[in-house]
């Protein structure tokens, strides 16, 4: 994992973007911050299990459908299966030592 800032790529209103293997990140400070270093860390490894592409295409399709469901930009993205178990996960250092292949499906929520 590489950690980079870069202030101008990162979206209005986020502070990282995580694309294997790199993790682009908007302040300096958030290169020590261990719990977002680790959510991205997450983001990483589902990456990798869905082999990079495939992961973006379905993280923008749930975004949609979620952006549909809620009406909400914050809670459709809050509400994606691979950002759900980032976040629920992010302050447990050990969670990728212990984390299961595609564990993400755990926390789709389909309604």
């Amino acid at each position: 994992m590489f950690l980079i800032v870069a202030k101008y790529l990162i979206p209005k209103g986020y502070r990282g973007l995580a694309v294997f293997p790199f993790v682009f990140v908007k302040y300096e400070i958030d290169k020590g911050n261990r719990i977002f270093v680790n959510h991205e860390k997450i983001h990483l490894r589902q990456q990798l299990e869905l082999l990079i592409l495939p992961f973006f295409i379905w993280y923008l399709i749930e975004y949609c459908v979620r952006l549909i469901q809620y009406k909400n930009a914050n809670l459709a993205y809050r509400n994606i299966s691979f950002e759900r178990e980032a976040y629920t996960n992010e302050s447990n250092f050990e969670y990728l030592k212990n984390r299961l292949s595609f564990r993400f499906l755990k926390y789709l929520d389909i309604k």
